[in-house]
């Protein structure tokens, strides 16, 4: 009879499994951190932290140093300062989204501080602290052409005003396409965010997201908010990424297969075997964040199995996806096929499905087996329980 850990395990070897470097993600924000020229900086850990994990994130981070999060809405904040209260009890939690309308108080009793996009934003904020006879902190969000959320310049007089009844702590804007080094609009952004300060009280200032950092004279300011080179994916596309890779996943050979040419596979129909091939069915489908739009553009989605690139024919269904290993070696049930890895990034599989890397990364799905590790340790942790490597 098997014991706990020794089931686990042959659950673990049937799974699909997401793999996690700690170690790569806090050298990712050192790296960052060195960049920033003397800005403090942050990380961006919203939607669960890129979809890798909150808690084992920013754990990570604030032990590499990291003292100020972003997350978007006010129950990730809650849940990030839970996670934080022993490892990083000081950490500053920034809000994006604003105020929720479940109401201020939230907000201090979870030590939060919001991002203030909006006149009725703040004054709700100053209303609040008002009543409460306390200056709470809070940031401010200035548009700059976006046209999401932010201040605009005519709103500015008045948050003036409404701002003796709390500390502002950061005045802050997001770049539209920073990741395109010569857009000119970059330029244009950070001269009306000078503008705006120039109106506002004297505060710290933010203006820097991942791709950002890596402008001609990037606008470090004092505060930097880089989210998604963090977790490995380019700031810089069309040149080397400058970043660590984070994540690796793989999924689980079920079954191998010949048919023959004439043949189709995957629900109705959509490929027909152009000749004798080889299938394998693999245990990924679009439940566990694999895009079913990788199945149906003009570009075959590859993975990597048997040393080869080999291509997913046949549409990605709920929980199965059907790879042609025709061109490669021998492949059996229970073998692993590459989803991302050394010989797939996070960005090569997103330009292949027809999206961004971001959006990769933020529906990976909770049907994994997750094991997070440092590369520079001997300590893994699997689905939040930490084990030794020597167990593995």
């Amino acid at each position: 009879m098997q014991d706990g850990a020794g089931a686990e395990n042959v659950r673990a070897a049937g799974q699909a499994t997401l793999r996690t470097d700690l170690g790569a993600l806090a050298e990712n924000w050192r790296r960052l951190s060195a960049r920033a020229e003397g800005a403090e900086c942050a990380a961006v850990v919203k939607a669960d932290a890129y979809g890798l994990g909150v808690a084992p994130a920013a754990f990570a981070l604030a032990e590499a140093g990291c003292k100020t999060f972003f997350v978007a809405h006010l129950s990730e904040g809650e849940i990030l300062r839970r996670a934080l209260r022993d490892a990083a009890a000081q950490a500053r939690i920034f809000v994006l989204n604003g105020l929720s309308p479940a109401g201020s108080r939230l907000y201090v009793q979870s030590a939060l501080i919001p991002v203030l996009g909006s006149l009725p934003e703040i004054e709700e904020w100053a209303d609040f602290c008002h009543a409460d006879g306390a200056l709470h902190p809070a940031a401010l969000h200035i548009d700059t052409g976006m046209n999401r959320l932010g201040l605009a310049p005519a709103d500015l007089n008045r948050a003036c005003d409404l701002m003796r009844a709390f500390t502002p702590v950061l005045a802050m804007s997001h770049f539209v396409s920073s990741e395109d080094m010569s857009a000119p609009r970059n330029r244009l952004q950070i001269d009306r965010f000078e503008q705006a300060r120039a109106k506002l009280p004297p505060m710290p200032a933010s203006l820097c997201n991942s791709s950002g950092m890596f402008l001609e004279d990037a606008p470090f300011f004092d505060l930097c908010r880089p989210g998604y080179a963090l977790y490995g994916g380019n700031p810089t596309p069309g040149s080397d990424n400058p970043m660590r890779r984070v994540v690796d996943l793989s999924a689980v050979v079920l079954q191998v297969r010949d048919i023959a040419a004439g043949e189709t596979a995957g629900y109705n129909a959509r490929w027909t075997a152009p000749s004798r091939r080889r299938l394998a069915t693999i245990n990924l489908g679009y439940a566990d964040g694999f895009l079913r739009s990788g199945s149906e553009g003009p570009i075959a989605v590859d993975v990597f199995v048997g040393g080869h690139y080999c291509p997913i024919v046949g549409r990605i269904s709920m929980d199965l996806s059907i790879v042609d290993i025709s061109e490669t070696g021998p492949v059996k049930r229970g073998d692993r096929v590459e989803i991302l890895g050394p010989n797939i990034e996070i960005d090569d599989l997103a330009a292949q499905a027809g999206t961004i890397g971001y959006e990769i990364l933020t529906r990976l799905g909770p049907r994994f087996h997750r094991v997070y590790e440092r590369s520079d340790e001997s300590v893994l942790i699997q689905n939040d329980t930490a084990i030794s490597s020597s167990s593995m």
